[in-house]
């Protein structure tokens, strides 16, 4: 079993970054190695597995065996304690340029264990136009055993300078039944709640994950999509928008409150707060109220992107929602992501006609796109839930 094998419905993406490994090894014997480049772009839907298949490939490159995935490098990669690559996860809305400067800095040190150094940059589209053009240059020039693997929903969510000088990994969307399958050999989760999972997420491996072994992910998912039953008039929209997003701030508040109370307790011991006698330095507890105030500041961020997030995966269930009654509507014959509430679906597919359920999909992407231009999520949502509810 190899470090690819773990890409769920990724065989083509797999094959392409065999290759390069194989090459990448070439190259550092002093061969041509046709095939490998110092930036790769992985981009696919959420949920498509692009952090695993840059891992994947990180292990490859740094195995001797090009991921075999069973030796000790490959090992530890996958816990990421390996010392050549570094992850790099934006907690915030956005990536800053002086962030951005300080990779790159230690993205120019040697390789420790001496094959690649390798810098795994997730939601690199995070990355503001500032911090872009610092990460360009360091692509443009990069020391010699450096590679920058880049993640990004799709090709155009990144600079095109950035683009270009980039290899791009497509990953698609994986099916029903491989999720379940995955599901169900590796979580052993029964198989029809696998495939529950599998097919009310859409393809997302991780939300299927969450779905089929968390009871609250799905209660959570249940009261989203209860929601338009429940839109009969101005005060129950109103109702129903704060319900929706107050569910939002509270994931996000469970998400953050373990990880912020260590983060802010291993703080306090590095500047010594609570410690006494003469020898503690003033001047280093003086310190230590900027970084803490610096420290708040990246966490109500991360609470930010979290609660947005966590927001806009309910209106993607909402849409997923209303593209199963355009089904119904039209007779598609096609997977319903919503199959096991086709009761509701029929009913509403029988009480409205289909240029009712586009213009309803329209008005929950149009709050998406309101949410991005940082409108007040409240505000928002309840446009959206007026413009479900009404009939034009």
């Amino acid at each position: 079993m190899t470090v690819f094998d773990d890409l769920v419905g990724q065989e083509q993406a797999a094959q392409v970054l065999r290759r390069a490994a194989a090459a990448g090894a070439e190259a550092l014997a002093g061969g041509r190695g046709a095939g490998m480049t110092h930036a790769w772009l992985f981009t696919g839907p959420p949920g498509s597995g692009r952090s695993q298949a840059a891992q994947a490939f990180a292990a490859a490159l740094l195995c001797t065996d090009q991921g075999c995935g069973h030796c000790d490098m490959c090992h530890q990669v996958a816990i990421g304690s390996h010392p050549d690559v570094e992850v790099v996860r934006p907690q915030g809305l956005s990536y800053s340029v002086k962030q951005t400067r300080e990779l790159v800095l230690r993205a120019s040190g040697a390789p420790t264990l001496g094959r690649w150094r390798v810098i795994l940059f997730e939601d690199a589209d995070r990355a503001t136009e500032a911090a872009a053009n610092a990460l360009l240059k360091a692509i443009e020039e990069p020391p010699p055993r450096t590679v920058w693997l880049l993640c990004a929903p799709s090709p155009d969510d990144m600079v095109i300078t950035i683009r270009s000088r980039c290899r791009v990994v497509n990953l698609r969307t994986p099916s029903t039944a491989a999720i379940a399958h995955l599901l169900a050999t590796r979580d052993s989760v029964p198989p029809e709640t696998a495939e529950f999972a599998a097919r009310a997420t859409r393809g997302h491996i991780e939300r299927a994950r969450r779905l089929a072994l968390d009871d609250e992910a799905r209660r959570r998912r249940q009261a989203v999509l209860s929601l338009p039953r429940t839109l009969t008039g101005l005060g129950e929209c109103v109702e129903a928008a704060e319900r929706l997003v107050k569910t939002s701030s509270e994931d996000a508040e469970e998400a953050t409150a373990h990880l912020n109370e260590a983060e802010t307790s291993e703080l306090r011991k590095i500047y010594g707060e609570g410690s006494t006698g003469k020898g503690l330095n003033k001047g280093l507890v003086r310190g230590g109220a900027g970084a803490m105030k610096e420290l708040e500041d990246r966490q109500k961020s991360r609470a930010t992107r979290i609660k947005r997030d966590s927001l806009d995966l309910a209106l993607l269930d909402l849409v997923a929602y209303y593209r199963d009654v355009l089904a119904v509507q039209f007779g598609a014959q096609v997977e319903l992501s919503g199959e096991d509430l086709r009761a509701d679906l029929e009913a509403l597919a029988r009480a409205s006609t289909p240029e009712d359920t586009l213009r309803r999909i329209d008005a929950i992407m149009l709050c998406r796109e309101r949410l991005a231009a940082n409108v007040n999520p409240q505000i928002a949502v309840e446009a959206m839930t007026l413009s479900l509810w009404r009939r034009v």
